[in-house]
């Protein structure tokens, strides 16, 4: 059946609490969640500061409406629609307002996605890891942003179809022609970078 899910009991117990105001069972929600919704706005917008930005504020949000969270659907989905649509209003804020000086995510610090290099590979091969992670990083950053939503949930955060159908509120239809497209246009740009 459609939304029907095991839940974690314990994750349910911290909800049901952090509904009735306990901020230690809210302070434990943001612990789960955190790094997930750090990752999600760093791989969507870049830039390690918008990412905590989007992180705090995504909290924010919750704490303001989680009386009105159902728990017959998954926490985690609610609260990374809520992450990703702020993630997407940043990105259209940022097309009316965009800087040639704005960061970038250059020179920034590896995190748990990327590939990490063996101890046994070269300095030489490690260069090329790193090469090949920036041009992927840079592809991913110049999807248009019907498709870089689709891609970073469903590649970067490893979700199902039906999970990115719901956190976008689309159809799965639609999840998998924008995922199918969203690769077309990565395959296209590594090309031309000479990746592929």
């Amino acid at each position: 059946m459609v939304g029907e899910f095991v839940v974690d009991s314990t994750e349910l117990k911290i909800i049901k609490l952090a509904k009735k105001g306990n901020h230690e069972a809210f302070s434990d929600l943001v612990d789960l969640y955190k790094n997930k919704i750090y990752h999600l706005g760093y791989r969507m917008l870049g830039n390690k500061q918008e990412a905590e930005d989007i992180t705090q504020e995504t909290f924010l949000r919750v704490y303001k409406s989680i009386h009105r969270y159902d728990a017959k659907f998954k926490f985690s989905t609610w609260i990374f629609r809520i992450g990703t649509n702020l993630c997407i209003d940043r990105l259209r804020k940022r097309k009316n307002a965009y800087s040639l000086d704005a960061e970038t995510i250059e020179g920034e610090g590896i995190d748990g996605y990327d590939v990490l290099p063996s101890e046994d590979e070269s300095p030489d091969q490690q260069l090329i890891i790193s090469e090949t992670q920036k041009h992927v990083r840079d592809a991913i950053e110049k999807l248009p942003e019907k498709y870089k939503s689709v891609v970073v949930l469903r590649y970067l955060h490893d979700l199902s179809l039906q999970e990115v159908g719901d956190i976008l509120d689309m159809p799965v239809t639609t999840v998998k022609t924008r995922v199918h497209r969203g690769r077309e246009y990565l395959r296209k740009r590594l090309e031309h970078s000479h990746l592929l």
